[in-house]
């Protein structure tokens, strides 16, 4: 049955770890098989340039948790722990009557993100304080893992972990379908986050899934490169592994979808798909993320709304960033600086964007035509950005950034993407491009003041750094 007029839907969100937005059929992969996914969209709205601001996992979450960018608290790459003082997600959704459910990686306490993860199995055997837990009501989480085959869990406040039977998407899966079917207040609509790692690295899947993928075929982009044949091989193997770890999450779409089919949700329940950052796999020679090319910053954002059937299948192609979704889920649910209920992020520093009037269809476009992105802060020596970091502004065509160093901060590049969807080819110098180049520095230079990146702004300008 569908949400009637004024009753608000129930919302569930399904977020991947490190699952760029090429790598998935409806993104155009010609490798993968994503049907569940595929389906999403075909009942949804697709978001064709969404991205994470941050394309690392902490700083994302910071943001789709607050909606403020991760330099006004100066969020680092990992290992930052966000403050109880925060007005999160579920803040907000509980102040407007829902009952917020977490299941799943959470990453903003502070957890040591180094490898080998095998020698610290402790970081995921503890508990996270509730003043930690960001004001979810449900907890099932853990601050991370990054292995799927040996994941624990919390329930609530005990301090006993649990483990995970099986690979850990099929197992969150379980948990989540098992507090929405018996922990679920019915009297009240539900806000629920699934957040997974696969595919994050380190890349394992199930036996039938890696025999499936093992010595298949793929595709690779004309910008992939290696440094010799041995690291080509690696990122092979690392390419068919990541392939079967999104099959393997699209399955388990698949069984959330039916889910809520059996428990009569379908049609009051809006789903949101999406990831924290991409994986590079290779391209420009690079593994993971960090950087601001599309394989790493380009994330899927699918919404499928029951309520609104005459949009399935649509296509929204205004660039999309993680500050606007704190304040799109409030705007699905009704709940938000719309007058009903001022809900929405708080502080000078929400810039993002309600995306709810363009998923209805009650609006075209929107008003802006680039989001900026940022990589704020790394302090883990030998990682890329150690003691630096860029900044960056996606247009629907063009993509400019600028890049911090010991040297200062400068210039870095400006990529076509209509003609060069690759970024092979910087046009930085390019005289027949310098008016666009200008346009770009301005725009990036104004946002990095109306947000308070002082320290960015001031270095680009020669000052003290």
């Amino acid at each position: 049955m569908s949400a009637a007029a004024g009753e608000r839907p129930n919302l569930l969100v399904v977020m991947a770890d490190q699952l760029r937005r090429q790598a998935l059929g409806v993104y155009g992969d010609m490798d993968v098989a994503t049907p569940n996914i595929d389906a999403l969209a075909a009942r949804g709205v697709r978001f064709d340039n969404a991205c994470a601001t941050s394309p690392i996992c902490v700083p994302f979450r910071f943001t789709f948790m607050t909606g403020a960018p991760a330099h006004t608290r100066q969020v680092a790459a990992i290992e930052w722990r966000m403050s109880p003082a925060e007005h999160t997600l579920a803040d907000a959704f509980g102040e407007a009557g829902y009952q917020t459910v977490y299941v799943g990686k959470w990453h903003l306490s502070g957890g040591h993100g180094g490898a080998p993860w095998a020698s610290r199995p402790l970081v995921n055997r503890t508990p996270i304080p509730r003043a930690y837990r960001g004001g979810w009501e449900v907890w099932r989480g853990f601050e991370l893992r990054n292995d799927p085959f040996d994941t624990w869990y919390f329930a609530d406040d005990d301090p006993e972990p649990v483990r995970l039977e099986g690979y850990q998407t099929d197992a969150l899966t379980d948990l989540t379908m098992e507090a929405l079917r018996t922990g679920r207040d019915r009297e009240r609509p539900f806000f629920c986050v699934l957040s997974v790692e696969p595919p994050h690295p380190p890349f394992v899947v199930p036996e039938a899934d890696r025999r499936r993928w093992e010595t298949r075929p793929i595709t690779l982009p004309g910008n992939f490169a290696a440094r010799d044949a041995a690291g080509e091989s690696q990122l092979l193997h690392e390419r068919r592994m990541y392939y079967a770890a999104v099959e393997n999450l699209d399955a388990n779409v698949g069984r959330l979808m039916r889910f809520l089919d059996e428990e009569g949700l379908s049609e009051s329940t809006v789903v949101v798909f999406l990831s924290d950052h991409g994986e590079l796999g290779g391209s420009h020679g690079l593994r993971e993320k960090q950087y601001p090319f599309e394989e790493s910053v380009g994330i899927p954002l699918i919404v499928a709304d029951p309520r609104r059937p005459e949009r399935h299948g649509a296509v929204a192609a205004a660039p999309a960033c993680t500050e606007d979704l704190f304040p799109t889920l409030l705007g699905l649910a009704g709940v938000g600086p719309d007058g009903r209920r001022n809900a929405g992020p708080r502080g000078p520093h929400a810039v993002g964007v309600d995306l709810a009037p363009l998923i209805a269809g009650e609006r075209d476009d929107l008003d802006r035509d680039a989001v900026a992105l940022e990589f704020s802060t790394e302090l883990r020596a030998g990682q890329p950005f150690f003691h630096g970091g860029w900044r960056a502004l996606r247009g629907r065509r063009y993509k400019y950034a600028l890049i911090q160093d010991a040297d200062g901060v400068r210039p870095w590049f400006l990529f076509d993407l209509q003609e060069d969807p690759g970024e092979t080819r910087n046009l930085l110098n390019d005289p027949a491009h310098s008016a666009t180049c200008r346009a770009m520095h301005e725009t990036l230079v104004r946002w990095l003041e109306e947000t308070d990146d002082t320290a960015f702004v001031t270095q680009l300008r020669g000052g003290a750094g």
